[in-house]
């Protein structure tokens, strides 16, 4: 379940992202409500997955994804260009978060004595 909720995290983040665009500066208030919306709705997510993810794991992913989806979103809607060196900076950022996830703790930690015992101070 933590996945999930760290999933539509990352998904309102990119359509808060999105709509801030659209906002123009918060001049268009739909979209500057949306915004708003989209990064609250994130925050709400993130905070949940953060229940049973670790946070290194849960933001690294949670960003990266992040800039991923802002990139593509970018260059589908606002037609913004992609170089090769933006193009490779996606891929560093893919790779990285296929080995933040891979070498964490795999078992999902449920509270906070589990989360003590598994990473002591």
């Amino acid at each position: 379940m933590a996945y999930l909720f760290l999933a539509l995290g990352i998904v309102s983040e990119v359509f808060g992202t999105a709509m801030l665009k659209a906002s123009d500066g918060f001049t268009n208030i739909l979209p500057a409500i949306g915004g708003v919306l989209g990064f609250s709705l994130a925050l709400y997510f993130l905070a949940l997955s953060y229940k049973s993810i670790p946070l290194s794991v849960a933001y690294a992913t949670w960003c990266g994804v992040g800039i991923v989806g802002a990139s593509l979103i970018s260059f589908i809607i606002w037609r913004e260009r992609l170089n090769v060196t933006g193009i490779i900076g996606i891929i560093l950022i893919l790779i990285g978060i296929v080995l933040v996830n891979i070498t964490s703790p795999s078992e999902e930690i449920t509270n906070v004595a589990e989360i003590e015992q598994t990473y002591p101070n």
